[in-house]
């Protein structure tokens, strides 16, 4: 598994800039609003999310990568087994991939996805969280 970190930006550039340095590599994917970073050293799945503000706390959320759709199943069945709320979405279109996922809540309120992605597509369709 990955954990992924989706972290919330008003400068892209600036922020590629910045994270190229920390993890001495560049972006595996860039888009006008959108750079991912899967740094050869560590288990994680690292985007930049374009936002016209950014006040407060910037993470847009946090989440586990899976590396099938076996493992988003399984994790599903047993987060609701010990009473978690899940919100699923399959075949969605989310940071520049097409995915099946969940989603739950922690107590403070921030969001963890649980995902499996199935191919890069050219597009991000906006309408759902990613």
């Amino acid at each position: 598994m990955n954990v992924h970190v989706g972290l919330n930006v008003v400068d892209l550039e600036k922020s590629i800039e910045f994270y190229n340095n920390v993890f001495g590599e560049k972006p595996v994917k860039k888009k006008d609003d959108y750079a991912k970073y899967l740094p050869e050293e560590l288990q994680l799945n690292f985007t930049l999310n374009v936002t016209s503000e950014v006040t407060g706390n910037q993470v847009g959320h946090f989440g586990i990568q899976v590396e099938n759709q076996e493992d988003i199943d399984r994790h599903k069945q047993r987060l609701e087994k010990l009473g978690f709320f899940t919100r699923e979405e399959k075949d969605t279109n989310c940071c520049y991939a097409l995915q099946d996922k969940f989603w739950i809540t922690d107590p403070e309120g921030n969001e963890w996805e649980f995902f499996y992605t199935k191919e890069d597509v050219e597009e991000n369709k906006t309408e759902q969280s990613c």
